[in-house]
């Protein structure tokens, strides 16, 4: 998919007439540490579907950066949890071959909230526990390739008002796995991002640009259309029914300009009649404001109006079943065209 005119997005750095340095790098990282936020940041407009909902990334999405002399392919991977389906399972597959795959792989980690590990007392400082290592993320670096670059990238850190705090933090991560570098961030406030891309097109090897001067993406628009109504969905619902869904689009035409419009038919699959009714809502109250903000959101990628139809079907069981992961995009060899 390439950029579109009048889109916002990260300014084009003056780049020669091919880059000097080229590759693939995996965002790996445990859920909700901010992989999305990170290549939207980089990205410069939110391609990626973010959500405080955990294993909110299901698909490995490519996002392409030009910085400085180097064009980058980012690659935004599912977060590596301990999975309970065949759908987890098979998001966890993704991200480690991703990684196996990549030139380089950016680590993402989170800062925790601070909290005193005791109430403070008039005239006396709050007393801070010391910052340590995720215990997740010990296993996660245990599985990543030896032979691969690697940058720690320590997301969150604005929730720390001490950053001196930082140091030992660092240290103790250099001591699980060297590292070509460590760099701080706060993605969500575009923070430190720069210096991210200035350390992955340092580390980038030489090649020839694989994408056009244009290309934002390798997925299709169809598949952004599925992932902005699922991403509304896990907005608007709490509990079991966003880890339950999943959108598949069974209509995308286009009509071209001077009356640019997209009309687009959706299904939404549930596995209970309860969640279908929640999703559907009284007066499928839910279901239209589900549909109205997926609708907006389509239509400031593409630029022009859409025509958004939903429905929802009761699919028992889909994520256990290697049949409907693969209809619903998610098998093997799927590439996302749902």
């Amino acid at each position: 998919m390439n950029a579109r005119d009048g889109k916002k997005g990260r300014a084009r750095e003056p780049v020669a007439a091919r880059p000097i340095r080229t590759g693939t790098v995996a965002i790996i990282g445990r859920a909700n540490v901010g992989k999305s936020t990170l290549l939207n940041a980089a990205l410069g407009q939110p391609l990626a579907i973010v959500s405080p909902t955990p294993q909110t990334t299901r698909d490995a999405i490519l996002g392409v950066v030009r910085h400085a002399d180097a064009e980058i392919a980012l690659l935004d991977t599912p977060g590596l949890h301990k999975a309970g389906t065949a759908l987890g399972r098979r998001m966890n597959q993704r991200a480690r071959e991703a990684a196996k795959e990549a030139d380089l792989v950016l680590f993402v980690i989170d800062v925790p909230t601070e909290k005193p590990a005791r109430p403070s007392k008039k005239d006396v400082p709050a007393e801070l526990p010391p910052l340590r290592p995720h215990p997740g993320d010990r296993t996660l670096l245990s599985l990543l390739p030896e032979d691969r670059p690697t940058v720690l990238v320590v997301n969150k850190i604005d929730r720390i008002k001490r950053k001196d705090r930082l140091f030992a933090l660092f240290q103790a991560y250099g001591q699980l796995r060297s590292f070509a570098a460590i760099v701080p961030i706060s993605a969500l406030r575009e923070d430190g991002v720069d210096r991210v891309l200035d350390q992955v097109a340092a580390l980038l090897p030489e090649g020839e640009p694989r994408f056009g001067e244009d290309d934002l993406t390798d997925r299709p628009v169809r598949f952004f259309a599925a992932e902005y109504v699922r991403e509304q969905i896990l907005r608007s619902t709490v509990e079991e029914v966003p880890h339950a869904t999943a959108v598949v689009v069974d209509r995308f035409v286009e009509r071209p300009a001077p009356e640019a419009m997209a009309f687009i038919d959706a299904t939404i699959h549930v596995e209970r009649a309860g969640q279908k009714k929640i999703l559907i809502g009284e007066g499928a109250s839910m279901l239209k404001r589900i549909g109205t903000q997926a609708r907006e959101r389509i239509e400031e990628l593409l630029g022009y109006r859409v025509t958004l139809k939903l429905w929802v079907r009761v699919t028992p069981n889909w994520r256990e079943s290697e049949h409907e992961l693969a209809e619903f995009g998610y098998g093997h060899d799927a590439g996302g065209e749902r």
